[in-house]
């Protein structure tokens, strides 16, 4: 732990005083007049008179008697305010060769359009609408065309398998659907619209609509009168003169549905409500993200998934910034410059990425040589979230960018950052593998299995204590008692975020992985977070994984599979040698570390986290099946294949 727990500078000079630990006092020591004075900053239809109301919901209820309009408050204030001719959204696909920019008021006016069509079918305040499309500008003038006419939205990643798009129709009951006709991958096209037919077939629920964006790379068959064009809806209702005005909205209504990862049966979706998302957003990007009105900010993610939820479509927005809907990946879309180009041409200042796109970049280029010659002077932050940032990746990418790396944590039901750096109220000291503290609204302790909290530095399972700040889950969609026995029982008066870690004598906080992600070996409990960032400071490491398998005589033993850097290299074999003997020099025999083996790639999500579980399923022979959210099937196969060669496949 000392090691990694070193203050350390990254790119760039010691930052100046933060106001960090005054405002977290402020707002501990009173909650409402904090969340009151940042609501401030929100355009209201009635403003709160009372900001938390402890009695209201599972938990509490934000600005229980405020009424908004989320859309208003990310498009019409601006183009009010006169920047109407400010680039709201770019849009910048490598993969179609093709960029567009949307200013604040052109996108207000196909908000307005599409909101009308959408009135037009049917939909109204508290309809389901499910969005089933690509990284494409449509795809957010669907979301906030929803959130202007009081619909809740329900994004899907587009090219999800037919089966899990089913359940997710089944259980929103959409009564319209906004898909686009086909996904594109660097190599090939993924029809969605076969996709979709087939889901809604599989599905007891039936959208009365579905509305299909015609891409021309690989246009889908429409059945009338089901199917309609989306750009001749929207044509003719243009034509028209048709605009959706915004509808009053009680803060404590939903906004979205988002479900989370990797469900089986009945999905968990995820409710954000309207007010506490706007508040807590609005300060987030001015507080945390450091971010003004006008720049650039770019979340590399999809907006199938919360960060693209967040911080590619509402935050930026919100605030008056400029947003970049990418469709593109980190390498391949030419190479490992994209990043750099895309960074240099829009005048990114800040990138919001996950830690498994650096480490491809660092695979393919590890001394970033494609960065050579771009001017990424107005580039001053990169900030890392989705999965564990190891200290490896972070010192590499501090080094080739010299900028401040700051790694941040939060998740799907949590909406923003649990812990971070707040560059907004001055740069912290960093220390390597933590995303440093917790945010205001978030009272973060580590206990033991009773609940106890634990001393500094001592391993647990960190919870936060109720109520959950502005922003955050008050519920799951229809399903109240899955909440509480989810999130909330099993450490009563705490949200439990199922992830165990330690926090240090300065209050920062460690995330070590999920509390699955801890293993007993004979009787001792080991993050294999701990043995990954071991793994990952070898020089030959691009990336890796770590996970506990059944074991007769001690209960567990860890099993290390790691990616090696692309170029000349020496002989796996010697370096999966090094590892072994690095583990148990760093961590000691009671880790029982003995097995590495090198893998072409790993197992990951859209979203970038690796599929640990899975592995760990095959490598237990306990059955599996290939999670929906998965990027390359394929990677799995290459699991099996290792853990043949290791005899335990």
């Amino acid at each position: 732990m000392g090691e990694a727990a070193a203050n350390i500078e990254i790119g760039g000079a010691p930052a100046p005083a933060s106001r960090y630990a005054e405002t977290y006092a402020s707002w501990k020591a009173d909650p409402s007049a904090f969340w009151g004075e940042a609501g401030q900053a929100i355009d209201w239809f009635k403003a709160p008179s009372q900001v938390f109301d402890a009695e209201a919901g599972i938990y509490g209820r934000w600005f229980p008697d405020a009424t908004v309009n989320t859309c208003y408050n990310a498009v019409d204030r601006h183009v009010k305010a006169g920047r109407g001719d400010q680039a709201a959204v770019i849009y910048d696909s490598p993969v179609t060769d093709s960029k567009r920019t949307l200013t604040y008021s052109q996108l207000l006016a196909e908000v307005e359009t599409l909101g009308a069509v959408l009135k037009d079918l049917g939909v109204g305040p508290g309809d389901r609408v499910l969005v089933y499309m690509p990284m494409v500008p449509e795809a957010i003038v669907g979301m906030l065309a929803c959130a202007r006419i009081g619909a809740i939205h329900s994004v899907v990643f587009g090219g999800f398998a037919a089966k899990e798009l089913a359940t997710r129709i089944e259980d929103a009951e959409p009564k319209v659907i906004l898909a686009a006709s086909c996904g594109i991958e660097p190599n090939r096209v993924v029809p969605y619209k076969p996709l979709l037919d087939l889901a809604i077939s599989m599905s007891a629920v039936k959208p009365q609509s579905c509305l299909v964006l015609q891409r021309p790379q690989g246009p889908g068959a429409l059945t009338a009168p089901r199917d309609i064009d989306w750009a001749e809806a929207c044509a003719a209702a243009a034509a028209a003169g048709k605009k959706a005005a915004c509808a009053e909205m009680k803060a404590t209504d939903p906004l979205y549905i988002l479900y989370t990862s990797g469900t089986t049966g009945k999905p968990k979706g995820v409710v954000r409500d309207n007010g506490g998302h706007l508040v807590a957003l609005r300060w987030s990007m001015a507080n945390l993200y450091g971010i003004e009105p006008g720049e650039v900010f770019w979340a590399a993610s999809d907006i199938g998934g919360v960060v693209g939820h967040s911080y590619i479509v509402y935050a930026p927005l919100i605030i008056g910034a400029t947003t970049l809907v990418y469709e593109g990946k980190p390498v391949g879309t030419p190479d490992p410059g994209a990043f750099w180009r895309v960074i240099e041409e829009h005048k990114v200042v800040a990138l919001f990425t996950a830690p498994t796109a650096l480490r491809a970049i660092k695979k393919e280029d590890p001394d970033c040589s494609y960065k050579s010659g771009r001017d990424l002077s107005r580039f001053r932050t990169l900030f890392l979230a989705g999965e564990r940032a190891d200290p490896a990746t972070v010192e590499w990418a501090g080094e080739v960018l010299q900028v401040p790396v700051v790694d941040h944590w939060w998740q799907t039901e949590t909406g923003w950052a649990i812990a971070a750096n707040p560059v907004g109220l001055g740069l912290l000291p960093l220390k390597l593998g933590s995303p440093t503290v917790p945010m205001p609204g978030y009272d973060v302790q580590v206990v033991d299995e009773a609940a106890k909290p634990v001393g500094a530095g001592t391993m647990g399972s960190i919870v936060v204590k109720l109520p959950l700040p502005p922003g955050c889950l008050p519920t799951l969609w229809q399903q109240d008692d899955r909440f509480r026995e989810s999130y909330l029982d099993e450490f009563p008066g705490f949200y439990k975020t199922a992830d165990a870690g330690y926090m240090d004598e300065d209050g920062y906080v460690f995330v070590m992985g999920r509390t699955d992600d801890i293993i007993n070996v004979a009787g001792h409990r080991l993050s294999t977070g701990g043995m990954e960032e071991v793994l990952a400071s070898h020089p030959d490491v691009a990336e890796c994984a770590v996970i506990g398998m059944k074991d007769q005589l001690k209960g567990e033993v860890p099993c290390g599979f790691v990616v090696l850097k692309a170029g000349e290299r020496r002989d796996p074999a010697i370096i999966e040698k090094e590892l072994v003997v690095l583990v148990r020099d760093r961590i000691g025999p009671v880790a029982a570390f003995k097995q590495v083996v090198t893998v072409a790639r790993l197992p990951k999500t859209r979203s970038g986290k690796i599929l640990r579980g899975t592995m760990k399923k095959i490598a237990d022979h306990d059955s599996w099946s290939t999670p929906a959210t998965i990027d390359d099937p394929g990677a799995l196969e290459d699991i099996e294949t290792a853990l043949k060669s290791l005899g335990v496949g």
